[in-house]
């Protein structure tokens, strides 16, 4: 009995427990229900507030567009308003003209012009729609905004008035605001897919609770139908959902203003281009170069003082940006003469032709020469930049002198300077301290440190005794140029394992005590056309002058090499290759010269004397061994030669050999393809030369292979005409498109939306 009080006991407790399982789906049914209600609430909802928030987006986006416009027609006109005057002031139409269309060039402005009082157009860029006369533009005493929708296009004209003694006029600028349109196209559809997007996650959120709460119940109800017996108690997991907290932060990291200038990959660079750009976008800006070497030097001769003008590509690459911006070059003053020639400020107005800038000349004794310039700079500095195989020397002595000396440049800055904002231009290695130097006196200054020679790996750079206030000296840049991107990374890569510091790989730039300094690459070159191509006479002539100086017959091939005696530029190497070439190939002895031009240089460096020693000996040698010939297989003329007579030899070669085992960029290899009017000729290229990247239509030389070499030159004098032809004329499209204009206009561009940036970061701060 007792059993079977049991079994007819145990129904009841399974079917309660069932029972209670149930209750419990119900209750589980109950939430899913409830959870699907919510998800489908909220769908709802996401879809309503995108129906809402959608046409609200757009309406205030065009309306932020169009106060962008507006502000945008405000920088332009208080930037262009001094300029715009003093050119009408002079009556200068074409300039203004040229500054209108400059301006126009901004893909978001359609026309620019000036309207007199009397109601007629006065000047305008070439797009002014025809539809907008003078008399139907809304003009007043303030400044005034109208809509017009013209041509299928919704445009926006902003009017500001333009009153002087002499003048009575408005400034116009016609933007064009189709583009405010598209933006509110990509806000509606922004905020549908960020709300379609909202929607999906939380439909598969709730379908993923769902789920989980589904299949927990199932397991639940299983344990109830097949452990009935079993006295089991559920637990339930308390979850909980972080809510992750976010700040978003705008940081401001390049300005992307309207350019008020030409687009540097299309404009015809020339002076009148970079005085325009100057004008538009840094107007009324002061102009500094701080270099070493002075770009007119003079001498006490046998006829009274004489000018020279040095053999340097520096000077070359920046004499004519001088010429443009008008500015006051500073430099040591080197001349046995040029005390004589200076007043009573050290001042000089060059050229002595016609003076368009100021020399400024700085006096440094024999013995700062000594541990300056011959010690730190070219001991020291040049070796170990050019990995030449020639142990640097490295003195604290020097070192001391050459802190001095950039102390007494930076003094000769700061009382040149009649702002305290000026455009510095720092060239190459004479001067590493001095951009920190300037930065501490004249903190607003905009300096641009240009460095001419190779910046080493950060290992080679490593053994450099005070690399640590050289660097620092360095960053006290705004911008640091190198030739190559190469070279700029080996400098960051340098800073990085140097200095404290923090980097901006993304931006190239360095910030070091809160200031922020950009390393870019600026491919130097040369002035196009050369000024010293003015003159020259036909190409058949110089071939014929210069054979008959050289006593050279007129079927005699002649190469070129023209360059300071430095051990930097392979001048041994290229005697080498002459040899390999006659022995190779014996058909060009007698037939075959290179004329070598090499000007003394640092002659107080033994390194210096040796080279030049070695390589009037290897002349004589080769010469010696080919003396039958009747040719003289090598020329070798050691002095200084002016640019006329430079460029009458490349025009008269046949080739020209660039072998420099190590080079910054190296202008011989552009100043010969610029010399080339007739787009003949082959260049022999060093590819340890800055140069050969963006000369690649040169046959590319390895000068430490003297066989290579050899061969090199043999290919170069049986290149057929056609094919020199071809070569020649894209180098040439090449240097005159990415001239020395296109250089300086590229960093002073730089220079201004730099400014720019930190104008309206200062606005911004202030205004909080």
């Amino acid at each position: 009995m007792k059993n079977d009080s049991l079994g007819i006991l145990r129904p009841p407790h399974i079917f309660q427990r069932l029972a209670r399982s149930a209750r419990n789906a119900a209750i589980e049914s109950s939430r899913l229900r409830l959870i699907a209600g919510y998800g489908v609430i909220g769908a709802f909802v996401a879809v309503l507030a995108a129906l809402l928030l959608a046409p609200l987006m757009s309406t205030m986006v065009s309306d932020w567009s169009r106060r962008d416009v507006e502000a945008r027609s405000r920088l332009v006109f208080n930037t262009i308003q001094e300029p715009l005057v003093a050119m009408l002031a002079a009556g200068e139409a074409q300039r203004i003209e040229a500054l209108f269309e400059s301006v126009a060039a901004d893909s978001r402005v359609v026309a620019v012009a000036f309207c007199k009082a009397a109601d007629e157009r006065a000047i305008s860029s070439k797009l002014m729609p025809s539809s907008l006369p003078c008399d139907a533009i809304a003009r007043g005493t303030t400044e005034i905004f109208s809509s017009l929708h013209a041509n299928g296009r919704d445009m926006l004209i902003a009017s500001f008035p333009l009153s002087t003694r002499e003048i009575e006029g408005h400034f116009i600028i016609v933007h064009d605001l189709t583009f405010s349109e598209r933006r509110g196209v990509e806000a509606r559809n922004f905020v549908s897919i960020l709300l379609g997007g909202i929607v999906l996650l939380s439909g598969a959120a709730a379908v993923a609770l769902v789920l989980f709460l589904t299949r927990s119940w199932i397991r639940s109800f299983r344990r109830a139908l097949f452990n009935v017996a079993r006295n089991a108690e559920g637990g339930e997991t308390a979850g909980s959902v972080g809510i992750l907290d976010r700040e978003l932060q705008l940081i401001l990291r390049q300005l992307k203003a309207g350019r008020a200038a030409v687009d540097s990959e299309t404009v015809e660079w020339n002076k009148d281009t970079l005085r325009t750009i100057m004008e538009a976008e840094l107007p009324g800006v002061e102009v500094l170069v701080v270099a070493n070497r002075e770009p007119y030097i003079h001498n006490f001769g046998n006829e009274g003082i004489e000018l020279q003008t040095p053999a340097s590509g520096l000077v070359s690459a920046v004499e004519p940006i001088m010429r443009a911006c008008r500015g006051t070059w500073i430099a040591h003053g080197s001349g046995s003469a040029d005390r004589d020639t200076v007043d009573q400020n050290d001042r000089i107005a060059v050229p002595p032709d016609g003076p368009e800038y100021t020399l400024r000349r700085v006096w440094i004794t024999e013995a700062e020469q000594d541990g300056y310039y011959y010690g730190l700079a070219n001991e020291g500095l040049w070796p170990l930049c050019h990995i030449a195989f020639t142990r640097p020397t490295f003195r604290f002595s020097d070192w001391e002198t050459y802190r001095a000396i950039n102390h007494r440049f930076a003094d000769a800055v700061v009382r040149e300077a009649r702002t305290d904002s000026p455009i510095v231009l720092v060239q190459d290695y004479h001067f590493a301290l001095l951009p920190r130097m300037l930065r501490e006196r004249l903190p607003n200054a905009m300096i641009i440190a240009f460095w001419h020679i190779p910046w080493p790996n950060s290992e080679t750079f490593g053994i450099f005794p005070w690399k640590e206030e050289l660097i620092h000296g360095l960053l006290g840049s705004t911008i640091i140029g190198f030739h190559t991107q190469f070279h700029c990374n080996n400098f960051l890569e340098t800073v990085d394992r140097f200095v404290e510091s923090r980097i901006d790989r993304e931006h190239e730039a360095v910030v070091l005590g809160g200031h922020e300094t950009f390393v870019r690459p600026y491919p130097i070159s040369i002035e196009w056309p050369p000024a010293a191509l003015k003159d020259q006479p036909p190409i058949a002539q110089c071939r014929t002058e210069v054979r008959e100086r050289l006593g050279l017959s007129e079927d005699c091939k002649i190469a070129v090499g023209i360059e300071r005696f430095d051990y930097t530029k392979g001048v041994l190497d290229r005697l080498h290759g002459v040899d390999r070439l006659l022995t190779a190939h014996p058909e060009w002895i007698g037939r075959f010269s290179l004329v070598q031009a090499a000007a003394p240089t640092r002659s107080k460096l033994p390194a210096y004397r040796e080279l030049q020693q070695e390589a009037i000996a290897l002349a004589d040698e080769i010469n010696s061994k080919y003396a039958n010939a009747g040719v003289k297989p090598i020329t070798l003329v050691i002095r200084h030669h002016e640019p006329s007579e430079v460029f009458k030899l490349f025009r008269a070669a046949d080739a020209c050999i660039v072998s420099s085992l190590h080079d910054g960029m190296n202008l011989v290899a552009k100043e010969f393809v610029a010399a080339r009017d007739d787009e003949m000729g082959v260049l022999l290229l060093s590819s340890f030369a800055g140069a050969s990247r963006e000369l690649s239509e040169a046959i590319i030389i390895n000068p430490y292979d003297a066989q290579d070499l050899g061969e090199a030159m043999h290919q170069a004098l049986m290149m057929p005409v056609t094919e020199q032809h071809e070569r020649m004329k894209l180098m040439r499209e090449q240097v005159r498109s990415r001239n020395v204009y296109r250089w300086a206009g590229q960093m002073l561009l730089d220079a201004s939306r730099i400014r720019k940036k930190q104008r309206i970061l200062q606005i911004a701060g202030q205004g909080r």
